[in-house]
């Protein structure tokens, strides 16, 4: 939206400056974008008189000329036809900027003759495109600036331009007089009150106007318009002209250029049509069946889709209801009969017609937006007045089908709402003056919606227009109350577990990933999921079709994809829920981590080797203890069909309590995620984890034993087919109080132990709390070792 500093005042009375206005503007939400300030381009430039003008000596188009400046007597040459002695110029000097063609000047030597400076044409100073010959001023003193001369002779052209946004909810800020009105809320002038004019028709209307009954429904809810004959379609006068041209819009005639004046005047758009060229004597408003055309304004054609609403006559379409009227019945120089039309059309049909007509017009952009219903009677009365004024003629009855719709509205002022809502202490009289200036009608509580503001929509909008006229900048922070003692605990203990397990996984040198919770079915089937459960009625893709049974496949498709672009080596995790059915509480937060190819780059040290399931199984007690996981748990086979069969191990605290998993993937897995391996991973349960017995923020006591502890080494015969982890859980099982760890070091296979046997030896770490150990304990506790391992796995002590 653009607008004029001088058609910003006829409107609001002020005295506020440029800088003033615009600072304004955005604090209200009508932000600006651009200010143009002729004047401070201009502001370099002197009046100067040619005394002496001659032929130049070798050129013929070109005339050396001695012109008067306040720096005395200087030699110009110039080629402008009307350079001459006598004018009174316009000259811009060596060393100013000219910005009609982007030039610093300096001094010049032309065809051996030495030229000062020159004298400007408007299209060099930008202020027209006329370039005939240099500027020539009617009266001026040598020495003055040009701007001066300027603001006392033709102040439009040196009348600053202001741009703002249009938000979609401030459809009345897309005319001047909305602008005015929001500015003198705030307080920064007096609106002036709007001349209403009357013109009694002379004669009836010999065109009619009816709106089909399915276009009433939702397509248009009036139409109104005149005849005005006998007009004398001119040229608009200056001031319109100046106007129209500040904003960036070219001038057409007088009756074309009066509905543009009133669309960004009052946000009122308007259509003229050459009442000579409807056929029939009627207009009609209805919706196309599909494939009728018409030549626009813009002298495109436009090929129509069923349901949008048109204007026709006899004759068939003459123009797209608020979006852009027909070639055919247009006004030119020849009019002197004019229809003048306004309407209320429903801003959904306008924005579909708009967008698949692809036609992007004034007037599609503030009806589709919202128009004030209530002006549209008095639009014609203001309009015609002016068309009356520039081009003369006699006008009609008015001639109306439909009726204005009806906004009447109104909400409860809640004054302790804005606090509430705003934080903003606002006297409540405030709060009223403030709506009664931005057009609202207070009667006791109740502000009644004047019918320009759609976007007022309930109590909670009264509050936004008295905040934004109040100002936000004035909004204070403060503190909020604190509640005396210690305060409870906000975050739950699953959610501390899961922001300890962020941070450990970080800390060990792992990327965090973040997910889509849907996957395709193929993947969500590799991971035990892909069933009807938690299939998604309406998915967004065909690779977004099921949720996610695990956080897995998600680290597998992203080291997929950093695998096809040259990054080989990463550690990724994610902390989630994954879904096993789709009702509420059929989810579980789990933490997953990924390890794909080598711990580091290759060096000469060998210290680079492929990722194994030692790491992950690092990793995942890491994170576990973080999350204050018992130390001591079991590892057990037994997982899920994604891990590598021989190459798991499950974390337990029993056989069905399951705190995670840890070990490779299945090859089979790899390949169908497209990742080259070697792959390990570790998936945590942490709503498994045990809570403390104690709640309590101070750690335990550390408890140091100064008994010397004892090892002893022992090597069982086993079937080869027996697990380690089933004779250090037996050994571990002889005596708990005592034993503190035992570890497998060594294991053998084949030799003197016969087919189908093998040897592991393991070390047991006795820890006494009491007195020192002596030979018959240890004896006595490897016995119970020899006696608890033979019966759990049929071995012997090997000798």
């Amino acid at each position: 939206m653009k607008f004029t500093l001088s058609w910003l005042k006829e409107h609001l009375d002020t005295t506020a400056s440029v800088d003033e206005i615009a600072e304004t503007l955005t604090d209200l939400g009508l932000e600006v974008e651009e200010v143009v300030d002729p004047a401070s381009r201009l502001k370099a430039f002197t009046l100067a008189k040619v005394v002496h003008a001659e032929q130049h000596p070798d050129a013929d188009r070109l005339r050396v000329c001695k012109v008067m400046t306040d720096e005395g007597e200087k030699q110009i040459v110039c080629g402008a036809p009307n350079a001459r002695e006598g004018i009174t110029v316009v000259l811009a000097k060596p060393g100013d900027y000219v910005p009609g063609i982007d030039t610093t000047l300096s001094v010049g030597n032309i065809r051996g003759v030495e030229s000062h400076g020159m004298m400007a044409s408007e299209r060099e100073l930008e202020l027209s495109d006329e370039h005939t010959g240099i500027i020539e001023l009617p009266s001026g003193e040598v020495g003055q600036t040009f701007t001066d001369w300027l603001a006392q002779n033709d102040p439009a052209k040196v009348d600053p331009m202001i741009e703002i946004a249009i938000t979609p909810n401030r459809q009345d800020a897309l005319g001047v007089h909305g602008i005015a009105r929001d500015l003198a809320a705030r307080g920064l002038g007096k609106l002036k009150p709007l001349k209403q004019e009357h013109v009694a028709g002379q004669y009836p209307c010999p065109i009619s106007v009816t709106i089909d009954a399915d276009s009433a429904t939702d397509g248009c809810e009036i139409f109104a318009g005149r005849l005005i004959r006998g007009v004398q379609n001119a040229p608009s006068p200056k001031w319109l002209h100046d106007r129209l041209r500040a904003i960036g819009l070219r001038p057409i005639s007088a009756l074309v250029d009066v509905t543009n004046f009133f669309t960004h005047d009052r946000n009122r758009p308007l259509h003229v049509f050459d009442a000579d060229k409807v056929q029939g004597g009627a207009l009609r408003i209805h919706r196309t069946e599909g494939g009728e055309t018409l030549t626009g304004l813009d002298e495109k054609t436009y090929t129509f889709g069923p349901g949008q609403v048109v204007i026709s006559d006899a004759a068939g379409i003459e123009s797209i209801g608020g979006i852009m009227g027909g070639l055919s019945t247009g006004c030119t120089q020849e009019t002197v009969n004019v229809f003048l039309e306004a309407a209320v059309w429903d801003r959904i049909q306008i924005a579909h017609t708009g967008r698949a007509l692809k036609i992007n017009s004034d007037a599609r952009y503030r009806n589709e937006r919202g128009i004030d219903p209530a002006y549209n009677m008095q639009a014609i009365e203001d309009a015609t007045q002016m068309i009356l004024d520039l081009c003369g003629g006699e006008p009609s009855e008015v001639v109306v089908a439909g009726r204005v719709p009806d906004t009447a509205r109104a909400y409860r002022l809640d004054p302790a709402r804005v606090v509430s809502l705003v934080g903003m202490e606002i006297p409540e009289s405030e709060q009223r003056q403030t709506l009664t200036r931005l057009g609202f009608r207070m009667e006791g509580n109740m502000a009644h919606v004047p019918s320009w503001r759609p976007d007022v929509q309930g109590e909670a909008d009264l509050v936004e227009e008295v905040a934004r006229v109040a100002s936000l900048t004035k909004l204070k922070g403060k503190p909020l109350a604190r509640v005396p003692g210690v305060q409870r605990p906000i975050l739950s203990p699953l959610q501390k577990r899961e922001q300890l397990a962020r941070r450990t996984a970080a800390a060990l040198g792992y990327n965090e990933c973040v997910t889509y919770s849907f996957i395709d079915s193929e993947a969500a089937g590799l991971f035990g999921g892909g069933d009807d459960a938690t299939m998604l009625a309406n998915p967004i893709s065909s690779d977004m079709s099921h949720m996610r049974p695990q956080l897995l496949p998600g680290l597998l498709r992203a080291a997929a994809r950093n695998q096809a672009r040259g990054f080989a080596d990463v550690a990724l995790f994610e902390v989630g829920h994954a879904f096993h059915g789709g009702e509420p509480g059929e989810q579980a937060l789990m933490v997953s981590g990924l390890l794909v190819g080598r711990t580091g780059p290759k060096d000469v040290h060998g210290a680079s080797r492929p990722v194994d399931v030692y790491d992950a199984k690092a990793d995942a007690e890491a994170v576990l203890a973080a999350m204050s996981a018992p130390a001591k748990v079991q590892i057990l086979r037994g997982a899920e069909g994604w891990w590598h069969p021989g190459r798991h191990g499950k974390l337990c605290l029993g056989p069905k309590k399951v705190l995670g998993v840890f070990g490779e993937l299945h090859p089979r897995v790899l390949s169908a995620m497209d990742v080259k391996g070697p792959a390990v991973a570790f998936t945590l349960y942490p709503a498994e984890v045990p809570l403390p017995r104690k709640a309590g923020a101070t750690r335990p006591a550390l408890a140091l034993n100064d008994l010397q502890a004892v090892e002893r080494d022992f090597a069982f015969v086993v079937d080869r087919d027996v697990e380690a982890l089933m004779l250090v859980n037996a050994a571990q099982g002889a005596d708990k109080a005592l034993i503190s760890d035992v570890r497998v070091f060594d294991e053998f296979i084949g030799g003197a132990l016969g087919e189908g046997k093998k040897s592991l030896a393991i070390t047991v770490r006795l820890q006494p709390t009491d007195a020192t150990l002596k030979e018959k304990d240890i004896e006595a506790v490897a016995a119970k070792i020899v006696e608890k391992v033979t019966k759990a796995t049929g071995g012997v002590l090997r000798g």
